[in-house]
């Protein structure tokens, strides 16, 4: 356990700080993307609390789908991942560090999000806690499906790869109501519970007190959430290629 522990670290710092050192605006790169709809919701005179809570998740769920299919792609192409794998490293580590290491970079931008709402009021110190919850939830579920994605697609170009991540990021987190309120979909709104991005970003806004939830709503929600995170998870232990055939 001590040295999965520390390969975690080890692999984690190897694919973050090198990048954040030689491109320190890549922190700020990644805050922008996300914040970019809130101009349009400023703008338009739209509701800042639903576009704040979007941007909180949108932080975590971008770059976290986003690098674990892109991270794995190139250390393939590149044949670092090779050179792990022929280390005692075990896939479990190799894995939770891929995810880890774009959680580190985005770790600023969530912050600078989360002291806006808390600023603004559209959180309180009460929501905290479970918004750490639900996000690290979805970090864990968009991870697992990033990694899955990636080991599966091994003879398929690295660009390519770059191209589907980009889609995925975009379907996920700017096409589901993150950004805007899922009333909006009418007699579509039990769409969002399914996807994680925005079932995540309801949960959010329950415990802020911005959506109005039945308990029995909130706990199917939580259902599903945790179900999607223990099933992505559990296929990507399952089904996931660690070594070349």
């Amino acid at each position: 356990m001590v040295k999965i522990i520390k390969d975690i670290i080890t692999i984690t710092a190897f694919k973050s700080l090198p990048d954040i050192k030689r491109n320190p605006l890549m922190i700020f790169l990644v805050s922008l993307i996300t914040s970019f709809p809130l101009f349009f919701i400023v703008v338009s005179g739209g509701e800042l609390s639903y576009g704040i809570t979007g941007a909180i998740v949108a932080t975590v769920g971008f770059i976290g789908l986003n690098s674990a299919i892109q991270d794995m792609a190139w250390d393939r192409y590149l044949k670092i991942r090779q050179i792990i794998v022929s280390m005692p490293v075990n896939p479990i580590a190799y894995a939770l560090a891929i995810a880890l290491a774009p959680l580190v970079v985005s770790l600023p931008g969530l912050v600078l999000f989360v002291s806006i709402a808390l600023y603004l009021k559209i959180l309180t110190p009460y929501s905290l806690l479970w918004i750490v919850i639900i996000i690290t939830i979805t970090w864990a579920t968009l991870s697992s499906i990033g990694f899955l994605i990636s080991t599966h697609l091994r003879n398929t170009s690295v660009y390519a790869i770059s191209n589907l991540a980009n889609i995925l990021g975009l379907v996920l987190i700017f096409i589901p109501p993150v950004y805007y309120p899922e009333e909006i979909l009418g007699n579509l709104s039990w769409a969002s519970i399914i996807i994680p991005t925005s079932n995540a970003v309801g949960l959010i806004r329950a415990y802020s007190g911005t959506l109005q939830l039945s308990p029995t709503t909130l706990l199917l929600r939580w259902a599903i959430f945790l179900g999607t995170m223990l099933t992505s998870t559990l296929v990507t232990i399952k089904k996931s290629k660690w070594r070349e055939d």
